[in-house]
C-alpha cells in the first residue's frame, strides 16, 4: 500500500474536485482518494501496482491536469 500526494491544476469549484475523486476511484487498486479544491491537492491510497500513468490518465479523463506526484 502506498500513499501519494497529487498536485492538480484546473479546478475551480467543489464539483471539479468530486469529478476527479470519482475518476481516480475507478482505477483498480485505489483504496481511497480525497481531493481538496483549496489546496489544489489530492491524497490517494492505493496498491503498489497502481502506476503514475494510470493516475495521470484518470485526472485527464476528468478534464484536469496532474502536475506532480509525491511519494
Amino acid at each position: 500500500m502506498k500513499k501519494l500526494k497529487l498536485t492538480i491544476e484546473g479546478m475551480h469549484c467543489a464539483s471539479c474536485a468530486t469529478n476527479i475523486e470519482k475518476s481516480i476511484k475507478k482505477i483498480s487498486g485505489v483504496q481511497s482518494c480525497n481531493v481538496s479544491l483549496l489546496m489544489k491537492k489530492g491524497i490517494v491510497e492505493c496498491d503498489n501496482k497502481v502506476s503514475d500513468g494510470e493516475l495521470k490518465k484518470a485526472v485527464a479523463k476528468a478534464g484536469y491536469k496532474l502536475i506532480k506526484i509525491e511519494k
